[in-house]
């Protein structure tokens, strides 16, 4: 579609969107989200072009594609996009005040965590390669385990340990991870139509709730009863008080934090975790690149926790290169507050707007061969990363995830830490590793097997 467009079009109300074709009564393109959503964006982008709107079963989003109209929606007014008013599904996994729930100034204010400071990163890499060999010395020296399980279940140790508190740490147990993986449910592309419809998934999503509930309320009566406990965020957060005298964070309250918390720093590193290990295991070039990166880099003996911090080139190209083509959230989403206007196009109040991350980390123009994996896309000369609104894994600009570079400290320290004492081969066809985009919380279908076996001379860090 051409820009034929007057200045004034851009300030007095342009064109509408163009509507992809096709669709479901009632449900529209809802179908096709559910089962095949990178096809779906790329065939927005194909027939519309930049801007193109799909039906989610009533509800109006306009994606945003390229990387022109992309920075266009990540520059974008906080309070003309609103990202609450977009995932109103979300409310019953974190509970009503609590993220999306929220108001963006409340949304900022909990983005202030002390935890995700530069300072603060050396030690959560200490914290986070012991806990990886926390979790080694249930491996034995050989064996299988499912990838989704086992980088689900540490990453629930170190990001809580590192963002809550040590102690609060010893408290989990690997059912909270199995609890978190029912909450996902909950996030089914069904919940566009209604998030309480009487679903396995949904009923799912609401017992796992209650159950974190009744576990986190154990866990702080235990922690309140003993005087020794160090006083961790949570605890700190219980003890305060309104006007009234009554608590100003609730339990149900709370509970919502640590799921929203945990989201965001177990979700974004097991899922991604879990492909890094599958990709370099598909690349064997890679995986051995990746091998010997590792034995030089730790040949002196230094810890995981010093060298996380710097540069380990390959690693990082192979996590980047994971996360261009399994981003962990495949739409990022607002809901237009009043009129948005883009070049020449108008987006009315009430509409949703959207960003694909799958899509965007996958356009030829900006990634060249973009279903190849290759970390070298990430080296000195090509950088395909500086392409800001176009390599957006974490999102850009504003709402560029605040998590990232923890995410990338734990991901590191993970890997440094697994890949010296063990190898891996993958126990299904390569082409079976899957995403299950049923869910706007994208994950790993499962089963997704991996043989291990220790080596026979592994470091010990």
């Amino acid at each position: 579609m051409s820009d034929t467009s007057s200045e004034s079009d851009t300030h007095s109300g342009g064109l509408e969107p163009p509507v992809l074709r096709g669709g479901w009564p009632i449900l529209g393109h809802l179908l096709e989200l559910r089962s095949d959503p990178i096809g779906l964006f790329s065939r927005v982008r194909e027939e519309c072009g930049d801007v193109g709107e799909m039906n989610f079963a009533g509800s109006r989003v306009v994606l945003l594609s390229g990387e022109e109209a992309q920075e266009a929606f990540f520059r974008g007014d906080e309070e003309q996009l609103d990202q609450a008013a977009a995932y109103p599904f979300m409310t019953p996994i974190f509970g009503e005040g609590v993220v999306f729930d929220a108001s963006p100034e409340q949304r900022r204010q909990a983005m202030k965590n002390q935890s995700l400071k530069a300072p603060m990163m050396r030690h959560h890499a200490e914290g986070i390669a012991s806990e990886t060999r926390r979790m080694m010395t249930r491996l034995g020296d050989s064996g299988e385990i499912d990838a989704l399980d086992f980088f689900s279940e540490l990453t629930i140790y170190t990001s809580s340990g590192c963002l809550i508190g040590r102690q609060f740490r010893e408290e989990l147990t690997p059912e909270y991870f199995k609890i978190f993986y029912e909450l996902e449910k909950g996030t089914d592309a069904l919940a566009y139509v209604n998030p309480n419809l009487p679903l396995p998934s949904f009923w799912a999503r609401d017992r796992a709730r209650r159950r974190m509930v009744g576990l986190l309320t154990e866990v702080f009566e235990r922690r309140r009863m003993n005087s020794e406990s160090e006083r961790e965020l949570f605890d700190v957060l219980l003890s305060l008080r309104d006007e009234e005298g009554l608590p100003r964070y609730p339990i149900d309250v709370i509970t919502g934090m640590f799921i929203s918390m945990m989201f965001a720093g177990h979700h974004t590193t097991s899922g991604t975790a879990a492909w890094t290990l599958i990709e370099m295991l598909r690349n064997p070039s890679v995986m051995s690149g990746v091998e010997s990166e590792l034995q030089t880099l730790y040949a002196d003996s230094r810890e995981v926790s010093f060298q996380a911090l710097r540069d380990i080139p390959l690693l990082e190209g192979t996590i980047k290169e994971t996360l261009r083509l399994h981003p962990p959230l495949i739409v990022l989403m607002r809901e237009v507050q009043w009129d948005f206007h883009y070049r020449h196009w108008t987006i009315k109040k009430g509409k949703k707007v959207a960003v694909s991350p799958s899509l965007s980390n996958r356009m030829p123009e900006s990634f060249p061969d973009p279903e190849r994996f290759d970390p070298s896309r990430y080296e000195s000369g090509r950088e395909e990363d500086s392409q800001v609104f176009s390599w957006i894994p974490f999102g850009a600009g504003r709402h560029k995830c605040v998590g990232s570079q923890f995410a990338m400290i734990q991901l590191k320290a993970i890997f440094s830490t697994l890949l010296l004492d063990y190898e891996f081969e993958l126990a299904q066809p390569p082409e079976s590793y899957q995403n299950d985009h049923s869910k706007m919380v994208v994950q790993l279908q499962k089963p997704c097997r991996i043989r291990y076996r220790r080596r026979s001379h592994s470091s010990s860090l």
